[in-house]
């Protein structure tokens, strides 16, 4: 499984994406997002999915842009492009995966911002090779494992939320997929984009620079329940145990009242 993230927000996005591979019983690490910085072109692919289909769709779509990157104005026409390649890799191996009992599952999270692209932007490709645009309304996209870190963000991420508020939220979502998940897993890769600047900066962390994170916030997290309110509790007891225990009595009262008659 994977873990991928990207939140687009008012002064840019934000992005994160581990680097488990899992085969079976096999795990092994490998890099999950390709970035390219050109002038006035920058753009990011994340890609959950079979390594193999994976793999093969960025082969082809790498060597495309070697020959015609330059010919892309916007970012939606430079996710077509993408989509056509995800087409050709399901069409050469859809059949022989169906028959090993396989699906063809490739999800893509792609952003950036290209020279007439009026706004930073990013979009989740699905494996059927259609898309849709990250908007203000649902800031953010997870493929792979969502389940687990999903929550986090839905409570705290808006569009006009900061950076760093988002990339913070992001790291606790991964690493509540990662505790929960034992198919997503350090090291982590985070790009990092600020709004019209042509440049995505991606950065490698490992788990020991992290780890340090993921304690204070368990540490944080248990403390921060004792500061709940309890008076809610008192409607259980009152209706609940105490009931129990007056009925009891009751019973006990009647029984003594009856021996002594």
């Amino acid at each position: 499984m994977t873990y991928c993230l990207g939140i687009k927000l008012k002064s840019g996005f934000v992005g994160i994406s581990d680097t488990r591979i899992t085969s079976g019983s096999e795990t092994a690490k490998a890099k999950k997002v390709f970035t390219v910085n050109k002038e006035r072109h920058s753009f990011f692919i994340m890609t959950s999915g079979l390594r193999s289909v994976r793999d093969k769709a960025m082969t082809y779509f790498k060597e495309d842009i070697e020959k015609s990157d330059d010919s892309y104005n916007k970012l939606y026409k430079l996710v077509n492009a993408f989509s056509a390649k995800v087409k050709q890799a399901a069409n050469e191996d859809k059949a022989s995966l169906k028959e090993s009992g396989l699906s063809f599952n490739l999800f893509s999270i792609i952003g950036g911002q290209l020279q007439d692209d009026d706004e930073h932007k990013i979009y989740l490709l699905y494996p059927e090779g259609n898309w849709i645009e990250v908007v203000e309304g649902s800031p953010f996209v997870i493929i792979g494992n969502n389940g687990y870190g999903k929550p986090i963000l839905d409570r705290t991420i808006r569009y006009g939320s900061s950076m760093k508020f988002a990339l913070r939220a992001g790291f606790l979502s991964f690493d509540a997929t990662r505790i929960s998940a034992n198919d997503v897993d350090y090291p982590i890769d985070v790009v990092w984009y600020d709004k019209d600047s042509f440049n995505i900066i991606e950065k490698h962390y490992t788990k020991n620079e992290l780890q340090p994170i993921s304690k204070l916030w368990n540490e944080k997290l248990r403390e921060s329940i004792n500061y709940l309110p309890e008076s809610w509790m008192d409607k259980l007891m009152d209706n609940g145990i105490t009931k129990d225990l007056e009925a009891i009595e009751k019973e006990h009262t009647d029984l003594i009242s009856e021996d002594e008659t």
